[in-house]
């Protein structure tokens, strides 16, 4: 049955994927609200819901190194795998105000995470915890975050209501969206989920710790959305989408997932050490680099084929600490 998990969940996660870029795309068009916005805010909080989800879930269950494990292995993942794999389909071009403005944002919740695991930002020194305080204060991070973005739509947006048609096609009706949006989403939660199951199931099995099932299995599994939608975003021609997807991800993730997670219950890091805390800030890092030439600001394919090479690297690294 886990085996049988996997497949159904991969294919909702497929099929939710297409139905959410189509249904984000047609709003963004009617409301005259970029690609990047949608990808950044919409499509974030649905392909981050499963995070959400199993962050809580393990919380409750007292198995917290999981949840940690969860978004700090979803971060890595999303930015060596999927910014990776997209840029070898598709040199993935970055907009300036990325660069400037939300990959900075995404390097700051990755560096605020690792003084957190590193000892603590208003903890006792050395307790390695997500404390409720701090908790909160990511909460207030992703509250700051939301407003910007928000603001940013709110300035840049020509809403035009009456164009219906889009490169000589019509337009997706309004109520037709809004349905695409929900299904996908619902698919993509769903799909996650079940995934997830078959996977954990599999990993236990053989043994693996909730640290490392978290770090790898499990964060692979609720990061197939973010891929997916990224994937089928870019071919489709929307890598606004595909980037802000990622992008705003891996900041839900972090402020959002860990933020009110940690403020329910204090969060020890177990088994996630400081390496995979370096790791996860690290990806960032490069992230920016890559996207930072000031003629093209293009992740290259090259470039993409060097950060699935570095997620490889790191994967082995974990099954040989085994």
């Amino acid at each position: 049955m886990d085996i049988v998990w996997l497949i159904v969940g991969l294919v909702l996660i497929l099929v939710g994927a297409d139905a959410l870029t189509d249904g984000a795309s047609a709003v963004a068009k009617r409301w005259g609200v970029s690609d990047l916005v949608v990808g950044l805010t919409v499509v974030a909080f649905g392909t981050s819901a499963p995070e959400l989800a199993i962050s809580l879930v393990s919380a409750v269950k007292g198995s917290a190194p999981m949840a940690v494990g969860n978004v700090v292995g979803s971060n890595i993942f999303n930015v060596l795998v999927i910014i990776g794999l997209v840029a070898v389909i598709k040199p993935v071009r970055i907009q300036g105000s990325i660069m400037f403005n939300e990959l900075p944002l995404v390097i700051l919740s990755s560096l605020a995470l690792l003084a957190v695991g590193s000892g603590n930002i208003l903890g006792v020194e050395g307790e390695r915890i997500l404390t409720r305080p701090e908790g909160i204060l990511f909460l207030l991070f992703f509250i700051i975050f939301m407003r910007y973005t928000f603001s940013q739509a709110r300035s840049g947006s020509q809403p035009d209501p009456g164009a219906g048609m889009v490169s000589g096609k019509p337009l997706m009706p309004l109520w037709k969206s809004l349905l695409w949006i929900a299904g996908g989403l619902a698919g993509l939660v769903w799909g996650g989920d079940r995934f997830v199951a078959g996977a954990s199931g599999i990993a236990s099995s053989l043994g693996m710790s909730d640290a490392l099932i978290g770090l790898t299995i499990v964060a692979a599994g609720t990061s197939l959305p973010e891929l997916a939608t990224s994937v089928v975003a870019a071919g489709k021609g929307k890598p606004g989408i595909a980037v802000g997807n990622v992008i705003g991800s891996n900041i839900f993730n972090i402020f959002l997932v860990l933020g009110l997670t940690g403020t329910i219950m204090p969060l020890p890091f177990g088994g996630i050490t400081v390496a995979d805390l370096l790791v996860m800030t690290g990806a960032s890092v490069l992230f920016w680099i890559f996207g930072w030439k000031f003629a093209e600001r293009t992740v290259t394919r090259w470039e993409g084929g060097a950060l699935l090479a570095l997620y490889v690297a790191y994967i082995c690294w974990q099954v040989a600490m085994i």
